[in-house]
């Protein structure tokens, strides 16, 4: 893996890739596709991009919230 997530000296990869994956989990639930589908519609939007700047806390957030928002960059 070539990313590796820091916030204040603390490696927080695995919190991240948590949420990634719950993200993922709700997309495919909610448009009903594949998990693999609904993960590179995410790692393809600018939500994620944002997701991966971890000084502006936007991992800490809920993985409903970052979806909500994933759903409002869509329109």
């Amino acid at each position: 893996m070539k990313d590796k997530y820091i916030f204040k000296d603390q490696d927080i990869t695995t919190d991240v890739l948590f949420k990634i994956e719950q993200i993922s989990s709700i997309i495919s639930e909610k448009e009903k596709i594949t998990f693999d589908d609904a993960y590179t519609a995410f790692v393809s939007s600018n939500t994620y991009n944002i997701l991966k700047r971890t000084d502006n806390l936007y991992w800490a957030e809920s993985a409903e919230f970052i979806a909500d928002e994933y759903y409002r960059e869509k329109i």
